[in-house]
């Protein structure tokens, strides 16, 4: 009997072809707060699995609807724990798939180095024009702001200087762009590393205002999608966990 044997590099390409054949891919809804991390996540997920996550960033209000109006994503990454639970309770999603992927933290920030106070005093003294604040209906974290204004009792102070971000992500711009002197975002969109990029800031007390508790599930429609499966369990690895603390997430 002839034996034959494989060289090194063939093996490795069967390897690989073997690997692709059982990879699956899945569309991501991610809260925009969570841009920055998710798409570190999403290239190290598909080198170590071989499945793919393809990404989508925005509101999770109008994710939310998107999904109501049979929107094809596989997975929901909320800027909230409310969005899954509702999904959960409507039969739009698995239930027992729910989970904290992070909390998320406020931060009242300024492309101007040394304009905001590590108290944040500038909101009541600081000769501001704009600051931005995501809609609160839509965005948790213009909830949180709201919150903390209240808490501070300058809503009556800030509110006339608001520009209203649809979401995170473009409150952010605001923000980054000058448009508005100051603005409360996401600290993992001015983090990087552990460190702020740039300009200053006041990261937000968590007392001020309710957690930020980001939800993760998986929808109806990837509730047998092994990239679905991997992506969740892969988001409670190590790997993903230092990604995600170095953008100034807690869990």
């Amino acid at each position: 009997m002839t034996h034959f044997r494989l060289a090194p590099l063939a093996l490795s390409l069967f390897a690989a072809l073997a690997a692709s054949a059982h990879a699956d891919e899945v569309s991501v809804a991610v809260a925009a707060n969570f841009t920055a991390p998710m798409q570190k996540i999403a290239v190290e997920f598909e080198k170590d699995s071989g499945h793919k996550a393809v990404l989508s960033f925005g509101a999770t209000g109008k994710f939310y609807a998107q999904i109501n109006n049979g929107a094809p994503f596989g997975i929901l990454l909320a800027a909230d724990d409310t969005t899954p639970a509702k999904l959960a309770q409507e039969g739009k999603a698995v239930a027992d798939s729910r989970f904290t992927y992070a909390i998320g933290q406020l931060v009242l920030w300024s492309k101007q180095a040394g304009y905001v106070d590590d108290k944040g005093a500038v909101l009541k003294t600081g000769d501001y024009r704009h600051i931005a604040i995501a809609n609160p209906k839509l965005a948790p974290y213009g909830l949180a702001a709201m919150e903390t204004l209240k808490n501070l009792g300058l809503t009556d102070q800030v509110t006339p200087k608001v520009v209203q971000g649809e979401n995170i992500g473009q409150t952010y711009q605001f923000a980054a762009s000058g448009n508005a002197q100051l603005g409360f975002v996401a600290l993992s969109q001015v983090m990087e590393d552990g460190k702020l990029r740039e300009g200053s800031a006041w990261i937000v007390p968590s007392s001020m205002h309710e957690p930020i508790r980001q939800d993760a599930i998986i929808l109806n429609t990837a509730k047998d999608s092994a990239a679905a499966k991997a992506l969740m369990d892969y988001l409670k690895g190590d790997k993903a966990r230092a990604i995600i603390k170095s953008y100034g997430y807690a869990f």
